[in-house]
């Protein structure tokens, strides 16, 4: 559960990387120049030696871009606006630096606590791991997106079972050799996703790209990867924090994401459940009370929220009604996806068509 629960937060159904394998994915090879020769390798070798490696430390530069349409809780929004800087010493500490409009947050695990740094409030949040829960299992979703290359292959380890896996060819990422690993779903999968492609370091067999293509789009409706990557020893002092004089700082629980009045936060304040499994799995949950009816501000760069509309005003600006045994919600769907929210707070989101999700929700008591 722990497993399909994260690959959800990063991009559910088969996207990936443990959102922090999600934050993993460059460029494939120039036009014109040829792909480098490999020695040839099956698929499920390729996945067992992606599986058991061990992830080096390592540094690099990640380039994203999301045009999933979707609010996923935990995935970054459309890149552009600035370098995703990210490091790991090889023993389970972190550090993301990510910077847009003039701000840069950055979040570090240190290997006991992840510290989100925010510049422009000069805020820190402060997330314990919750040793209760087991090595990998406590560690909070702050931490997995810090955590590319686990999270990539949590994605794969959960999705083979339910695709069809085969190499195809060679490519260079971030001037690197890889193999271009790719995962479609069964004939018997419902999904709205054709493919899942991951490029994998033909050394190090860390995942170096990841791109989410869905049916009928020729340009990946998720990508992220590294443009530039370095194996390597890092230096300790990247992986400790201390707040500054005069930040804010605010402790909250694992996994409990800042309570925030944007569309995206009243996703991000969901505690997930799964319905179904495979590139069917639907994210289900039901929102705080008084979610869907408190005041939102105008955010900056948030076009689509008008000061003083609700979330479920916006809900039915953006989305249909439908009606079913969940009671009354609206659906918003886009060419990779689909969401269900209901007027009393349940919600349903995936990679697969509106009855699928609709299925869910009537799960949801």
């Amino acid at each position: 559960m722990e497993t399909k629960k994260t690959v959800l937060s990063v991009a559910a159904a088969g996207t990936v990387a443990g959102v922090a394998g999600l934050v993993l994915l460059a460029s494939p090879a120039g036009a014109g120049e040829a792909p480098p020769a490999l020695p040839a390798i099956g698929a499920d070798e390729l996945v067992e030696s992606v599986l058991s490696a061990e992830v080096p430390a390592l540094s690099g530069t990640v380039a994203m871009e999301n045009d999933l349409g979707l609010p996923i809780p935990g995935l970054p929004g459309t890149a552009g606006e600035g370098d995703i800087r990210v490091f790991t010493d090889g023993q389970g500490k972190h550090r993301v630096q990510m910077a847009g409009n003039g701000n840069e947050t950055t979040v570090i695990d240190d290997g006991s606590t992840v510290w989100i740094w925010n510049s422009t409030e000069r805020s820190v949040t402060k997330v314990p791991h919750d040793a209760a829960k087991g090595e990998h299992a406590d560690k909070p979703l702050e931490s997995r997106l810090a955590d590319p290359a686990t999270a990539a292959r949590e994605i794969v380890n959960a999705m083979r079972a339910h695709s069809s896996v085969v190499v195809d060819g060679t490519a260079r990422v971030a001037e690197r050799p890889v193999y271009q690993l790719v995962l479609s779903p069964k004939p018997t999968e419902r999904t709205l996703l054709r493919e899942v492609r991951v490029s994998v370091d033909s050394e190090t067999r860390v995942p170096l790209q990841l791109e989410v293509l869905a049916n009928g789009q020729a340009d990946p409706a998720l990508k992220v990867g590294f443009t530039e990557f370095a194996d390597g020893t890092q230096d300790a002092g990247l992986f400790r924090f201390t707040p500054p004089a005069g930040a804010e700082v605010t402790e909250e629980k694992p996994d409990q994401a800042p309570r925030g009045r944007t569309p995206e936060d009243v996703f991000g304040e969901l505690d997930f459940a799964t319905y179904g499994e495979g590139w069917d799995i639907v994210a289900t949950g039901t929102l705080p009370e008084g979610a869907l009816t408190m005041p939102t501000p105008r955010g900056e760069g948030r076009d689509l929220v008008v000061e003083g509309q609700n979330p479920l005003e916006l809900l039915g600006s953006l989305g249909k009604q439908v009606s079913g045994e969940f009671g009354t919600g609206y659906v918003i769907e886009t060419k990779v996806g689909t969401a269900l929210v209901t007027e009393d707070g349940k919600v349903a989101v995936g990679f697969v068509p509106e009855q699928v999700v609709i299925e869910a929700a009537e799960q949801l008591k």
